[in-house]
């Protein structure tokens, strides 16, 4: 019943706008949003799931709550600002980069389940999903799964944004754009480059 304007209300609360949900949410054009807030169409269920994820909110207030009208109380609008970096450089911790380039928001309540930066995307391996000068928001970890999109670090230099598949003799990382070739290191190049995974993508922030 509500559920157009709450979906208007959750992404402005986030400080996003229709092309980055779109793009969160893996569609291609901010029209499906549109019609969505505009209450013409509506998500499938398996969407509807994943904007309750990503707005930390249940199915029944997305749905049915009156968000916008304040009567979901577990809606919260605070925020922390996390450094949007343009480089990561080897053994630097966080708190000492000097090259911040500008801060995102994200919620607090993320927030409070680890560590996060944000990274501005160099190059075009990763378009069209990720466009050169789009930033990421990163959640500092050592690991990633298979089909997860990393931030990796190859001999200690700039941080490279790939998708990852792990196989038993080594690292694949996969670039989105075609014209761009893997890149696989074995378990040797590893450890003796090496090859760390320093983050998680966890939300993308393009560019307007």
């Amino acid at each position: 019943m509500y559920l157009g304007e709450n979906i208007r209300f959750l992404r402005k609360t986030h400080n996003m706008n229709q092309t980055e949900l779109s793009k969160e949410l893996g569609y291609k054009s901010f029209t499906t949003i549109q019609k969505w807030e505009d209450g013409s169409s509506d998500p499938p269920l398996s969407t509807l799931l994943r904007l309750c994820e990503l707005f930390s909110v249940d199915l029944e207030e997305l749905t049915h709550a009156r968000l916008f009208c304040g009567e979901a109380i577990r809606v919260k609008s605070e925020s922390v600002r996390v450094p949007v970096l343009g480089k990561v450089a080897a053994g630097v911790p966080m708190e000492a980069v000097e090259n911040i380039l500008d801060y995102e928001e994200i919620p607090a309540e993320l927030s409070e389940r680890g560590e996060y930066f944000g990274l501005r995307i160099q190059g075009a391996s990763m378009a069209p999903r990720i466009q050169e000068g789009d930033t990421v928001i990163v959640r500092k970890q050592d690991d990633a799964d298979s089909g997860e999109t990393a931030i990796i670090l190859v001999n200690g230099a700039d941080a490279t944004c790939k998708k990852i598949k792990k196989t038993d003799d080594g690292l694949l990382m996969i670039p989105l754009n075609p014209n761009y070739e893997p890149i696989f290191y074995s378990g040797d190049e590893i450890r003796d480059l090496p090859v760390r995974i320093i983050g998680k993508v966890v939300e993308l922030r393009g560019k307007l």
